[in-house]
């Protein structure tokens, strides 16, 4: 007979997996966290007007035009595509230090992604600087090609047309503002992850950004099309967490996943145990059991 502790085991594994693995617990955070941002804390003067206000689910106006690095107006729509989540970012060419930083670590975590814009999803760029034309733009985006290593036909960099991206900004809740004192623009650091058909998914904060947050975010706005059968796993396993500004394991899914595997392991040690006594099954044994 198979033992009974495994039957114990396996009932429990079932129960636990129909009712969950109970409430979640709390979860600890460092001060040290790529986007950790305190939520109560007062901002200083010049970011006042120049903070992120989430704003998701909103839609964006995708009739707005922008220039494109060929000169030429281009609505924002051109960038929407069936399908394709857009990765959509706040930037100014010419600035000294953050929004670079900002470049630099959106496109480090790109990197390291399986994924390809212009394949499974789409990158805009866009300048808050209305004085900075399409040739800087231009310019800009052979720089970061050139770093991200990848030939690509879907990253984009636009400038500002008819104020249009004063427009942008306010409805997906990027706040910006010119520091005469710094003779800069004032923002936060963070990019923008936008649903295929407009609509705001999820903010991502600071200067460098988790691949796997890159990934699960953009698998979310497309509604999870995206991502192979092991994506998929990775993205039951997190949940974005407001206060941490990141996402975090969801302790509920994963106990769930591993009652799953615990079924799935004492089943087919169920499987492999009948099938050894039935190939071990004496004549005399099966006249008894008749």
């Amino acid at each position: 007979m198979f033992p009974a502790a495994a039957w114990s085991l396996l009932a429990s594994a079932a129960v636990f997996f129909l009712i969950g693995a109970g409430p979640l617990p709390a979860q600890k955070f460092s001060a040290n966290d790529p986007g950790l941002i305190a939520p109560n804390k007062p901002l200083p003067d010049e970011l006042d007007g120049a903070q992120i206000r989430e704003h998701l689910g909103r839609q964006l106006d995708l009739d707005l035009q922008f220039t494109a690095e060929n000169g030429y107006p281009v609505p924002l729509r051109s960038f929407f595509h069936d399908g394709r989540p857009v990765l959509l970012n706040f930037v100014y060419y010419r600035c000294p230090m953050l929004c670079n930083l900002v470049l630099n670590g959106q496109t480090a975590a790109l990197k390291e992604l399986a994924w390809t814009p212009g394949n499974e999803f789409e990158v805009v760029t866009i300048t808050v600087n209305p004085a900075e034309t399409f040739d800087l733009a231009r310019q800009k985006k052979q720089q970061y090609l050139d770093l991200y290593e990848r030939p690509t036909t879907g990253w984009h960099f636009l400038t500002d047309y008819q104020n249009n991206v004063r427009k942008l900004a306010d409805e997906a809740g990027f706040g910006y503002k010119w520091d005469e004192r710094q003779q800069q623009y004032a923002h936060q650091a963070g990019i923008i992850v936008v649903t295929p058909d407009g609509r705001v998914s999820r903010y991502l904060y600071g200067i460098k950004f988790r691949a796997r947050d890159l990934r699960i975010a953009l698998n979310e706005a497309a509604a999870g099309k995206l991502g192979n059968t092991l994506d998929k796993i990775v993205f039951y396993c997190f949940h974005y967490d407001p206060a941490a500004k990141s996402y975090v394991p969801f302790a509920r899914n994963i106990m769930r996943l591993g009652g799953v595997l615990m079924i799935l392991v004492l089943g087919g040690a169920i499987a492999i145990w009948v099938r050894h006594e039935r190939q071990n099954r004496t004549p005399a044994d099966m006249v008894l059991t008749k």
